[in-house]
C-alpha cells in the first residue's frame, strides 16, 4: 500500500511508469501457525514483556500479527492522506517520510515470515493464485476504471504488465513467494538478496513491466522475514527494546524533519534507481544499505511497541487485504474530486480530521461484514479451476473405508479373550 513520481506526488505519472504506484500489506492468508512472539526468552525482569498471551489452541490465529498487520494497514491510509496534504506542513511531511522508511519493510518482513512454509506444493500453488494473483487481476482492473469514470480520464489503460497504484504489491508478493523454495535452498540468502537490491539500484530503465524494481529493491525484506524465527520476534518486545524504541522514534523524527528538503522521498519507494534520481550510479547501493539499516531499526521498534494480547482491533487483523486494496478507492475518489483542496484541511486541524477519518475507514474496511462481503474477490475458492488433489483425494479416500477392510484379528470379540488378560479401562475401545 506505499509510492511517488518525480514531484514525489503519488498521483503524478513518472516517465518509466505511468500508473499511479504506493506501497502495500502483507497477504491476509497466511497460517498463524507459529508460537506467539509475545514471550521473552530472557528470563531478567527487566526484559519481560508488557504482555504475556496465554498459550493458543492448535490453529489459532497469532494476536501479535494480527495487531502488526492492523496498526501497519492505518499507517499506510494515514500515509495515503497525508500525500495530498504534506506540502504545507514540514512537520507532516517529516511524519510521512518516517512512516515509510518502516511500514512497508515491516509488512514484507511479516509476508516473508509466513511464506517459510512455502514449498510449491499444489494446495500451495492453488492459495497463491486464489488469495494474490486473483486479486490482483480484479483490482488491477478496477482501479483504472474507477479513473476513467469518477475522473473521467478515458485513457486510463488496463494492463496487468504495469501495477497500477496499490496492485505492485500482490505482483511483488507472487514473485517472491513463488521464489521461496530457491531461497530456503541457498546457504546464505540474506547476502544474495541485498547483492541483487544493490545491483538493481543502480540499474536505470529496468523494471517497468512487473515493477520489478521494486520488486528486486524490497526483496532482502522478505528474504529475511523467510530466516526469521518465532524467538527473533521475542526479542525485540522485551521491556528494555520498548523503552529504546521511544527515542529511537523520536531522534528518526527530528532527523526527517531536518532531512525533508535534503533527501529525496523517492529512494523510500524503491521503484527508482539512483540515475533516475539525479544521483551518480554508485549512490544507488550506498542507498540500500543505508536504508536498509535504517528501515530494520525502525520496524524493530515498531514490533516492540505492538501488543501481544488480544486486543479490540486483533480481529481487524484478518483482513487488512480488504482494508488495503479497498481504501485506495476512497483516497482516489476524493483526490479525483478536489476533496483535499479544500482550505480547510491543510491546516493542523485538517489534517488531524483527515487523519482520524481515514483510520476510522480503514478500520471499517477490516471489519469482517466488509470481508464477507467481498470474500468472492479475496478469498475465493475457484473449485472449478484446479484439478482434484491426488493426495488429498487418498485421503478421502482412506478416511471412507468400510469397516471390513479392518484385520479380522482386530474385530475378535470380547467374550472370546482369555480371561487372564486384564480388563482395559471404561471407554478404551479394542484394536
Amino acid at each position: 500500500m506505499f509510492h511517488a513520481a518525480p514531484s514525489l506526488v503519488p498521483g503524478s505519472r513518472s516517465p518509466k511508469n505511468r500508473n499511479d504506484q504506493h506501497n502495500g500489506p502483507q497477504d491476509d492468508h497466511d497460517d498463524h501457525d507459529d508460537r506467539s512472539p509475545g514471550r521473552s526468552g530472557s528470563g531478567r525482569p527487566g526484559d519481560r514483556p508488557a504482555e504475556r498471551p496465554s498459550p493458543r489452541p492448535g490453529g489459532q490465529r497469532d494476536a501479535f500479527f494480527d495487531n502488526a498487520k492492523y496498526l501497519a494497514i492505518v499507517l499506510v491510509a494515514l500515509g495515503h492522506s497525508w500525500e495530498p496534504l504534506k506540502g504545507d506542513s514540514r512537520v507532516l511531511q517529516a511524519a510521512y517520510m518516517l512512516v515509510y522508511t518502516f511500514h512497508m519493510p515491516a509488512f514484507i518482513v511479516v509476508s516473508g515470515f509466513f511464506s517459510r512454509s512455502f514449498d510449491g506444493s499444489p494446495a500451495r500453488l492453488k492459495r497463491l493464485i486464489t488469495g494474490v494473483a486473483v486479486p490482483y487481476v480484479v483490482f488491477e482492473s478496477a482501479y483504472p476504471l474507477f479513473k476513467r469514470f469518477v475522473d473521467h480520464d478515458p485513457q486510463a489503460a488496463i494492463t496487468l504488465l504495469d501495477p497500477y497504484y496499490l496492485t505492485w504489491f500482490l505482483c511483488a508478493l507472487f514473485i517472491w513467494r513463488l521464489t521461496t523454495p530457491i531461497w530456503k535452498m541457498l546457504r546464505h540468502p540474506l547476502p544474495v538478496a541485498l547483492a541483487i537490491a544493490m545491483l538493481a539500484s543502480l540499474t536505470p530503465h529496468f523494471g517497468g513491466d512487473l515493477d520489478l524494481q521494486r520488486v528486486l529493491q524490497f526483496l532482502p525484506y522478505f528474504v529475511l522475514g523467510l530466516c526469521l524465527r518465532p524467538e527473533h520476534f521475542r526479542l525485540v518486545r522485551r521491556r528494555s527494546v520498548r523503552i529504546a524504541a521511544v527515542p529511537v522514534f523520536a531522534a528518526s523524527l527530528a532527523f526527517c524533519w531536518w532531512a525533508v528538503s535534503r533527501v529525496d522521498t523517492g529512494w523510500l519507494y524503491h521503484r527508482s534507481a539512483a540515475q533516475e534520481l539525479g544521483q551518480p550510479w554508485w549512490v544507488g547501493p550506498l542507498m540500500q544499505l543505508g536504508l536498509l539499516g535504517c528501515s530494520l531499526l525502525l520496524t524493530a521498534c515498531f514490533f516492540s511497541w505492538v501488543p501481544g494480547r488480544r486486543t479490540w482491533f486483533t480481529a481487524l487483523g484478518a483482513g487488512t487485504l480488504c482494508g488495503y486494496l479497498l481504501h485506495g478507492f476512497l483516497i482516489k475518489g476524493a483526490d479525483y474530486r478536489g476533496w483535499f483542496d479544500h482550505p480547510a484541511l491543510h491546516g493542523p486541524l485538517g489534517e488531524i480530521a483527515v487523519s482520524v477519518a481515514i483510520a476510522a475507514a480503514v478500520t471499517a474496511l477490516c471489519s469482517p461484514p466488509v470481508r464477507r462481503v467481498f470474500r468472492f474477490v479475496m478469498e475465493p475458492k475457484m473449485a472449478w479451476a484446479f484439478k482434484p488433489d491426488a493426495a488429498e483425494l487418498a485421503r478421502e479416500r482412506a478416511g471412507r473405508q468400510p469397516d471390513r477392510d479392518r484385520r479380522p484379528e482386530q474385530e475378535l470379540p470380547r467374550e472370546r479373550e482369555s480371561a487372564s488378560a486384564p480388563r482395559e479401562p471404561a471407554g478404551v475401545q479394542e484394536g
